[in-house]
């Protein structure tokens, strides 16, 4: 990172930037063409972040091709204005990382990580699914390898 300054370094903070962001945005790549796509998430403190998705389309067809992905999250955005256009900015705390994506078979797994997206977005617990839905919907893991933190 340029700015040593700006960088984040302990996972603390990290997963506190984690808890804030609304949702993650995931980049795939099939031979040289990018892809991001935004989506809602969970994230559980063994380092795994939870989607859930349709099972068809062109982010699960890049997934089986490739499951190396790239991934960022970002949260509290304030414009500093300034005086001339140059002087204007934004501070952010964003988090950027790399890891291995997985589509879930197993029922546990996935209901390990409906819970993990649940809990992101309601404190509640005792979640029960129903079994159409449940049974229809793919769920996403993504085992994170490294990740770096930045604020302004």
């Amino acid at each position: 990172m340029r700015r040593k300054d700006r960088e984040i370094t302990g996972i603390t903070e990290m997963e506190a930037i984690i808890s804030r962001a609304d949702v993650c945005r995931i980049a795939l790549t099939d031979n040289d063409t990018p892809y991001i796509v935004t989506m809602n998430f969970g994230y559980s403190p063994d380092r795994k972040f939870y989607f859930h998705c349709a099972g068809e389309g062109r982010k699960i067809d890049m997934i089986r091709k490739n499951n190396y992905v790239c991934f960022e999250l970002d949260t509290d955005h304030e414009l500093t204005a300034g005086t001339e256009a140059c002087d204007f900015g934004m501070k952010y705390s964003s988090i950027i990382g790399w890891g291995k994506i997985f589509i879930l078979t197993g029922d546990e797994e996935k209901r390990e990580g409906f819970n993990s997206i649940m809990q992101h977005y309601s404190e509640r617990g005792g979640y029960s699914y129903a079994t159409e839905q449940f049974d229809k919907t793919t769920v996403l893991r993504l085992d994170i390898i490294s990740m770096t933190g930045k604020k302004a």
